[in-house]
């Protein structure tokens, strides 16, 4: 049975107990005790997650997930990607298809009555996609009424127009990336989601979008794995602090978002604890 080094470090003596026990100290087996890990992620969101023509997936997400991975005991060989839609987090978790979930997968109360979720691993802010033309929309405000994408399973639409009331049209797709092309190609007006996922997009596509940069939320990207597994939730938090504390968050920020205008965040985010 694989003992992390992380546990061989841990100065819980639960948790290292837990552990050699091959037991989540809320039941049911740790990611812990796994022998390979598959890891769900995007394959559609430049800069975050995103699935090459040769079949590697690429990314901030990506990276950040191979770290704690790394961290957890498991070597590249050991580790498999899946491509992982928005919709379908939590049934995949759920059904035991992956082993957690790495994809701008921010931490809410309805969610984690399914998911544990370990960090945040960064805090984004939620922001709108425009065309690279329309000076009209300069707030969340100025969506009344304009035709706002809505990707199923993500939450970011309803910040716009459940809990800030705008009467915005919404146009329901699968994904951000069919969102920022039916943008571009004017058959909606606006995307709205988080930053990082925003600025990915904006660098790839050019001068055919902007950021309206008037952030309205605290978008905590977690990592999800099955309910319960405390013992697998603490030490990924552990290896997330020694992210930050070690340089590799901010050289990965960097590395993804540093020839946009998105202004990152490289210190330890506040964890939500595990639950």
């Amino acid at each position: 049975m694989r003992i992390p080094r992380t546990a061989a470090l841990a100065s819980a003596a639960a948790v290292a107990v837990g552990v050699l026990t091959g037991c989540s100290a809320g039941g049911g087996e740790s990611i812990l005790d796994r022998e390979t890990l598959t890891i769900g992620v995007k394959a559609d969101q430049p800069g975050l997650g995103l699935r090459r023509s040769d079949g590697e997936f690429v990314g901030f997400d990506v990276d950040v997930a191979r770290y704690v991975a790394g961290k957890l005991g498991f070597s590249d060989q050991e580790i498999r990607f899946t491509e992982t839609p928005s919709n379908v987090r939590e049934q995949v978790l759920e059904q035991r298809r992956v082993d957690m979930v790495v994809a701008s997968y921010s931490i809410t109360a309805s969610r984690k009555t399914k998911v544990t979720f370990a960090g945040p691993y960064y805090v984004a802010h939620q922001d709108t996609l425009v065309r690279a033309g329309d000076s009209a929309v300069r707030n969340v405000r100025d969506l009344a009424n304009r035709r706002l994408c809505k990707v199923t399973g993500s939450n970011s639409w309803r910040r716009v127009t459940e809990e800030r009331g705008v009467p915005a049209r919404l146009v329901e797709t699968t994904t951000y990336s069919d969102c920022v092309d039916r943008l571009i190609r004017g058959e909606v007006d606006a995307v709205s989601t988080d930053d990082l996922i925003l600025a990915g997009f904006a660098a790839q596509r050019g001068n055919a979008v902007k950021i309206i940069n008037a952030p309205i939320s605290d978008e905590k990207y977690g990592i999800g794995l099955h309910k319960g597994d405390l013992d697998g939730c603490e030490a990924i938090n552990r290896a997330l602090t020694e992210m930050y504390q070690d340089g590799t968050a901010a050289r990965l920020l960097d590395k993804w978002f540093g020839r946009t205008t998105l202004r990152t965040t490289d210190s330890v985010p506040q964890f939500e604890g595990c639950s």
